[in-house]
């Protein structure tokens, strides 16, 4: 997991470990607001845990807020392609959550899933398990955020790009002062 920011921006670190990075972003002449970079539990029968860090994050602070990163969770059936169905009781354990805490889970610009195994055979698998959820005040903030998939890692996940506002550009160059990236790194699984 990176987070990156610009040097002029205000960034106070709230809390850290293994599975997350949640901060406090102050930016030129926006509101202050809170991003969350996690790291899902890997192991299913963890995830629970998971699920209650979200809840322990959402009760410090009542800032605009942003979650971001590989969740290791789906919110349906249709955000998995291939292999078993997804356990019905992690799909509904993390609708829970995202529903008792308000939040709202971005659209994904690009193909729509950021994981996948056995690429070329009958077992191939693709599945949506990185991801932003923010809360209403949050997209207020930032009405034009874009979630990118950055495709063509070859770990098997798919980096996520989170952009906030629009992105400038001068003579066809992407001009990243003015985003914010955060993107799941590879090494993780």
């Amino acid at each position: 997991m990176a987070f990156l920011w610009r040097t002029k921006d205000q960034v106070l670190l709230y809390s850290i470990s293994k599975n997350h990075i949640d901060v406090e972003i102050s930016v030129d002449d926006k509101a202050e607001w809170r991003l969350t970079g996690l790291y899902g539990e890997p192991d299913r029968q963890q995830r629970r845990n998971t699920w209650d860090l979200l809840r322990t994050l959402a009760r410090d602070s009542n800032l605009p807020w942003c979650v971001v990163g590989d969740l290791n969770n789906v919110l349906s059936q249709q955000e998995k392609v291939g292999g078993a169905p997804y356990p019905s009781w992690l799909i509904e354990g993390f609708n829970e959550v995202v529903s008792e805490l308000g939040l709202i889970d971005l659209e994904l610009v690009g193909h729509q899933f950021t994981w996948e195994r056995g690429r070329g055979t009958d077992a191939w698998t693709e599945v949506r398990l990185d991801r932003a959820l923010t809360t209403a005040s949050w997209l207020h903030l930032f009405p034009a955020v874009k979630l990118y998939n950055l495709e063509g890692s070859t770990s098997g996940h798919n980096p996520i790009l989170l952009v906030p506002e629009t992105v400038t550009t001068m003579r066809g160059h992407r001009n990243f002062s003015d985003s914010y990236e955060l993107a799941r790194c590879g090494g993780m699984h």
